[in-house]
């Protein structure tokens, strides 16, 4: 019966990962597609509506599992972080008639993402038999969602007061060189694209090594087992043959009467 059970609980927790999934991808279309029209999303009821629907989901989602852990306040010192990313702040923010910054505003979009951020690790694991290699793609697609929502805070934060800044391929031209830290001929000037700037930098001295030591460590291990290839003696085909032939002549003299 606990392994019936275990296998249960396994299932609903793949279960609701797969939606978290889904609808965090769901919630980024929604933001690229506005973003890319020009749209203030954050004042349109249909994102409002589409935000709360995948908020409330993500807090279904951590109360089922918080309820089904059979260490809850382990739980909820590991996962705490995923409630408060799963509060609808802009609905909130929108209901009670709270004056916030448009760049503000912007920014809090992507905080349920978080949400979905640690459910796409956990379906990476299942397709990945070296947990190596799984952190590793983790962290690609972390750095490609990073680069991905800044450029898009900074196209939003500056594309209208940045001359430097006229489409998002130049938005993501500056995110990509602020994160290897060579610097951008475009500078920030709205302090919301300062920040951007600081944390981008932050973030590439922190990820950059990570992808470096994995990429240096797979190196090291291919060229180890190549050595070890190398180092084994080779049989040519004479001695194969000689070797045939001493073992016949040991099976006829050991035969003999």
């Amino acid at each position: 019966m606990p392994g019936k059970l275990r296998l249960t609980r396994r299932m609903v927790y793949d279960v609701l990962h797969v939606v978290v999934l889904l609808l965090s991808i769901l919630l980024v279309v929604g933001i690229s597609v506005d973003t890319f029209k020009d749209i203030a999303f954050y004042n349109q009821p249909r994102f409002l509506k589409l935000q709360l629907m995948v908020c409330l989901f993500f807090l279904l989602d951590f109360f089922v599992e918080f309820f089904m852990s059979d260490r809850k306040r382990h739980y909820l010192w590991t996962h705490a972080v995923f409630f408060f990313v799963s509060i609808p702040y802009q609905f909130l923010i929108s209901y009670f008639n709270i004056e916030l910054p448009p760049e503000l505003n912007y920014i809090l979009r992507f905080a349920p993402l978080t949400r979905g951020g640690y459910a796409l690790a956990i379906v990476i694991g299942w397709f990945t038999s070296n947990r190596v290699t799984g952190m590793f793609i983790t962290y690609l697609l972390i750095l490609v969602s990073t680069l991905y929502f800044v450029s898009m805070s900074f196209y939003v934060v500056e594309h209208n007061i940045n001359p430097g800044v006229e489409n998002y391929l130049d938005a993501l031209w500056w995110a990509c060189m602020e994160m290897t830290t060579a610097g951008s001929s475009i500078n920030a000037i709205t302090p919301a694209g300062r920040f951007l700037g600081f944390f981008m930098a932050c973030f590439g001295l922190m990820i950059m090594p990570m992808m470096t030591v994995y990429i240096s460590s797979l190196i090291k291990r291919h060229g180890s087992i190549l050595d070890d290839d190398s180092q084994k003696p080779s049989v040519s085909p004479e001695a194969t043959a000689d070797s045939s032939e001493t073992d016949n002549s040991d099976k006829t003299n050991g035969t003999k009467p």
